[in-house]
């Protein structure tokens, strides 16, 4: 039988994936803006969408919390939890809004052309 009490011992000190992962986003901009872009393709896919919801949320998170992004952003608390979902469907001003109080922005890039 595992020895628990020394396996619990040792996680103590443990940070979360999750907890880590918004400790780096927090801490290198240019990883959160990159992060966001590779999530935010999969808001093409309807069927998909989730990722690019859930990684911004997690950069949201990562720079204050839900609940200061919504207050900055002038959303309710919970209609920001619920557009953020992964069956969320924000609206072009709470998207807009989000990026904003994060301190980013919308752009827009060519579609990569397929060659063949």
């Amino acid at each position: 039988m595992p020895d628990i009490s020394r396996r619990s011992k040792s996680l103590r000190g443990a940070v979360s994936h999750h907890e880590r992962e918004l400790a780096e986003l927090r801490a290198d901009r240019e990883l959160a803006v990159e992060y966001l872009k590779a999530a935010m393709a999969s808001l093409d896919n309807p069927d998909d969408r989730a990722a690019g919801l859930l990684a911004l949320r997690t950069v949201a998170e990562a720079h204050g919390g839900l609940a200061a992004v919504a207050a900055d952003a002038g959303i309710s608390r919970e209609a920001l939890y619920r557009a953020l979902s992964p069956k969320g469907n924000p609206t072009l001003k709470t998207l807009l809004a989000v990026l904003k109080t994060v301190g980013m922005r919308l752009s827009v890039e060519l579609e990569p052309q397929a060659h063949g």
